[in-house]
């Protein structure tokens, strides 16, 4: 960023004020100002603002989801068809719920109707904690960048310190060596 740029930033952040920032870009802003860290765990931040029922969903979510459940759900319709199919009529009876299985739909259309807005909620809660994940990687970025570019300032002042420390000396050096050949000349003049 040139010299001009900066310059016209500072003036336009200074005669607007702080009003024209974010809460956000103003509390990063704060926490450069006092060298103090932007980083911070988003996860236990997260958790600690969820609620019973919104950690609940979440594990509901977490099951419903699963391998294992998909696998047990699959025994538990297999045998409740093998058992009405084959077991139970087999004994004399129709079964308890006999073919098409009326009650079995009944019962996995009410865990489908409750199964599917839990998991709904639980991913808009991700979306939210991606959300300020983002934030937060943001935050985190600009303030590295912040710090990279003052630590670049700081290094372009130090050699330029030394630089200048070197012509100084090449300027000496060359004074002397002036010198000497304006002394071997004036020897070489009245010899």
């Amino acid at each position: 960023m040139s010299d001009a740029a900066i310059r016209e930033l500072c003036e336009r952040l200074l005669a607007d004020g702080p009003s024209v920032l974010s809460a956000g870009d103003r509390r990063l802003l704060e926490k450069v100002a006092t060298r103090t860290h932007v980083a911070r765990d988003i996860n236990v931040e997260f958790d600690r603002q969820l609620s019973f029922g919104e950690r609940l969903a979440d594990r509901v979510a977490a099951i419903g989801g699963s391998w294992a459940f998909i696998i047990a759900f699959a025994i538990v319709i297999l045998g409740w068809t093998g058992l009405n199919t084959f077991v139970l009529t087999r004994w004399g009876g129709a079964g308890f719920d006999p073919y098409p299985y009326v009650f079995l739909n009944l019962v996995l259309s009410m865990v489908a109707a409750l199964q599917a807005p839990v998991i709904m909620m639980s991913q808009n809660r991700q979306a939210d904690k991606d959300r300020l994940a983002a934030q937060h990687d943001y935050e985190v970025n600009l303030k590295a960048e912040i710090e990279i570019t003052a630590l670049h300032d700081k290094v372009e002042l130090m050699r330029n310190g030394e630089l200048r420390i070197i012509l100084e000396r090449i300027e000496i050096l060359l004074a002397d060596h002036m010198a000497r050949d304006e002394a071997e000349r004036q020897g070489e003049l009245k010899g």
